[in-house]
């Protein structure tokens, strides 16, 4: 079993490697070629490379929608684990019916299709005055992530022995206390995890961004890749230089917490 357990491994890891490194190479070559390489045949990988696509990218509106996209990540995760953090902890630390229900509408949620919450929230958002604001995007995504991010987070607070907070209590401590200065410490890995977790998934959300900003001037990353995209076709190099110009914070974001998402996933997978 052993012996072969080699070979398949490689295999796999050389088949995952294949398909998706080689759509990256793409993008990232894509990105270097000038609008008449894109599509000869003679110039898939041999070409003369030109910058412009990423010249373009930078003179343009690329600097403000990278700051809407940081603000909105940022904004996003904040609320999601404000709301997500006592949450997680009310359903680690209480058991019965109640608790099997509320685990069952997060899942609900869950699959509840995005698009379908488009227009309540338009109108909602319409009446609130959030239309065309940062903030209201924000209150979207968060409302999009809260119930993953609660899910996410009650096997980590399961996971803190109860008796830290029974000898916290002892010692004169309250509950609040307790659970900032016993409880949050300790489980501060799972909140790393999520937080990290929501910024990604926050950072790439397209659909309420481009639906509740009503001023292109104000789109982040996410939309201004669609703005590539016009009745009198597609800017291919452009596309590829913002696809890969955005995607640099998410890989610095990826490379400094993968060891933290790597532990800290399997501990949420196995208590």
């Amino acid at each position: 079993m052993s012996r072969s357990a080699g070979p398949v491994n490689t295999i796999v890891k050389v088949l995952l490697s294949l398909m998706y490194g080689l759509p990256l190479l793409w993008i990232l070559l894509t990105s270097f070629k000038s609008s008449a390489d894109v599509f000869a045949t003679d110039s898939t990988f041999v070409f003369r490379p030109v910058v412009t696509a990423y010249v373009e990218a930078l003179d343009g509106a690329l600097l403000d929608a990278l700051q809407q996209s940081v603000v909105i990540a940022v904004g996003t995760t904040a609320l999601t684990l404000a709301i997500a953090i006592p949450a997680g902890y009310g359903l680690a630390r209480t058991s019965g019916w109640a608790v099997s229900v509320g685990l069952g509408l997060l899942i609900v949620l869950q699959m509840l299709p995005q698009t379908a919450n488009v227009i309540p929230l338009f109108q909602i958002f319409g009446d609130w005055g959030l239309l065309d604001s940062t903030l209201g995007v924000v209150v979207a995504d968060s409302a999009l992530l809260v119930p993953f991010a609660v899910i996410l987070m009650r096997p980590f607070f399961r996971a803190v022995p109860p008796q830290l907070e029974e000898a916290a209590a002892i010692d004169g401590a309250s509950v609040l206390r307790s659970f900032f200065s016993v409880v949050l410490p300790v489980a501060r890995n799972g909140v790393a995890t999520t937080g990290t977790l929501v910024f990604l998934l926050a950072w790439g959300e397209f659909l309420y961004a481009v639906n509740f900003f009503l001023s292109p001037g104000t789109y982040p990353l996410s939309a201004l890749l669609a703005q590539q995209v016009s009745a009198f076709g597609i800017n291919w190099p452009g596309l590829m230089a913002l696809a890969v110009l955005s995607s640099v914070p998410v890989l610095l974001v990826y490379s400094l917490t993968y060891r933290l998402l790597r532990d800290g996933l399997t501990v949420g997978a196995v208590k």
